[in-house]
């Protein structure tokens, strides 16, 4: 395996937010087929993102990029993502790691948003009137 996608996460102390990550991960891998993809949180929960890239680079990995389950690029991901990319690079000799951009503003967020107001709304669209009520 050449390359490998370490999908992180913030971590929390709820194991079903946790488990998210894992299934993101599997829908991930069902788009990439015979891509390495490991999973690691930045603190609260198991495996770290020290252990995550380890385990990429055990299983053959030459290439890891570090792909943050983020919506934005605040101290997380500029600042502690960013400092663990050259640790690992300075760690693992002959292994290239990557930052990827964190989700972002994207028109599939924006999708994703109006489907979540749509289901709180129970399907139903408010309109101008409703809201001034």
């Amino acid at each position: 395996m050449s390359s490998a996608i370490l999908l992180i996460a913030h971590g929390s102390r709820r194991p079903a937010a946790n488990a998210d990550l894992l299934e993101v991960a599997r829908r991930l891998g069902e788009r990439r087929p015979g891509e390495l993809i490991e999973v690691a949180y930045l603190e609260l929960a198991e495996p770290d993102i020290p252990t995550g890239a380890r385990r990429c680079v055990e299983r053959g990995a030459r290439e890891v990029r570090l792909l943050p389950w983020f919506l934005s690029a605040g101290a997380h991901v500029r600042d502690d993502l960013e400092r663990y990319r050259r640790e690992f690079t300075e760690l693992y000799d002959g292994v290239r790691f990557a930052c990827c951009p964190p989700l972002g503003i994207d028109e599939l967020m924006i999708d994703v948003l109006q489907k979540r107001l749509d289901e709180a709304d129970g399907g139903a669209k408010l309109s101008a009137s409703d809201l001034a009520s």
